[in-house]
């Protein structure tokens, strides 16, 4: 399955390339419509060439685990667990790297925290010496760490969407240029039921405050500043699979986030907030 994966993508990655690396959005179905609100999401994936670089990462060192997997899980009574769980994480991540919107990226976000919890904790039944589930609470640890990481997320999508109406990646970027260039300001904390008026505050400060939440939730996902302290026990699982969690997918995750984000970051700085 993860061959065939990577397959896939370099015959996508070839047909970027002959479509002059111009991006594209592939609409798959619309997903949820919320009209008191005025929120609609469609699941779209956006093939482009941060995209599917990503996924040729992604599927190609997963692929390589695979293989490596076979031998070194030959004989474990949960082999086919294990290889359930490790094609599970490949599909949140192709998701989360190619998903044509923060919703979309989301999903993908918390699908591999969940699979890394899931690999972590794979011989949840093992102790030490001491009698400590050692497996589960490391699998439990780096669970409700990235959780910290994931408010953040959920807050700066809140904010993302409050801002600009919309969470495709293309629409924001494009409203946030134009409200920089007209010196537009957003309100905040308005509500016309108990007559708020709200606070009117510059959309660069706005703009850091989403890219600070951001940068939180890339950094318990990347295990980098103080929410680093799940990825030493991450061990616990097996290797193959720590392999994949460390070194070649979910640790670049919030690089991902961070690089996708950039026309915000760049607004942010130049607003000099």
């Amino acid at each position: 399955m993860a061959f065939a994966s990577f397959a896939v993508v370099v015959l996508m990655a070839i047909a970027l390339r002959q479509n002059e690396f111009h991006k594209e959005v592939v609409y798959l179905f619309d997903w949820i419509s919320i009209p008191s609100f005025d929120f609609y999401a469609r699941w779209a994936m956006q093939i482009d060439t941060l995209s599917v670089t990503m996924m040729l990462v992604v599927t190609g060192v997963g692929s390589i685990i695979h293989v490596y997997s076979i031998g070194y899980m030959h004989g474990d009574r949960n082999f086919s667990r294990y290889f359930t769980y490790m094609s599970l994480f490949l599909f949140f991540m192709l998701i989360l790297v190619s998903g044509s919107s923060y919703l979309v990226l989301f999903v993908g976000w918390e699908g591999v925290g969940l699979c890394s919890y899931l690999l972590i904790s794979f011989w949840f039944s093992r102790v030490d010496k001491d009698g400590v589930w050692m497996n589960a609470n490391a699998g439990r640890k780096a669970f409700v760490v990235n959780r910290i990481g994931d408010f953040a997320i959920i807050l700066a999508i809140i904010l993302t969407f409050y801002t600009f109406s919309t969470l495709e990646f293309e629409p924001v970027f494009e409203q946030a240029i134009e409200m920089f260039r007209s010196g537009e300001e957003v309100i905040l904390f308005a509500n016309e039921t108990f007559g708020a008026p709200g606070v009117a505050v510059g959309l660069g400060t706005v703009l850091t405050i989403i890219t600070f939440l951001f940068l939180i939730g890339a950094t318990g996902k990347s295990a980098q500043l103080i929410l680093h302290v799940w990825l030493p026990d991450a061990m616990a699982g097996p290797t193959p699979a720590s392999s994949l969690i460390h070194a070649a997918t979910m640790v670049t995750a919030g690089v991902y986030l961070i690089v996708r984000s950039n026309v915000l970051y760049e607004l942010a700085r130049a607003s000099g907030v």
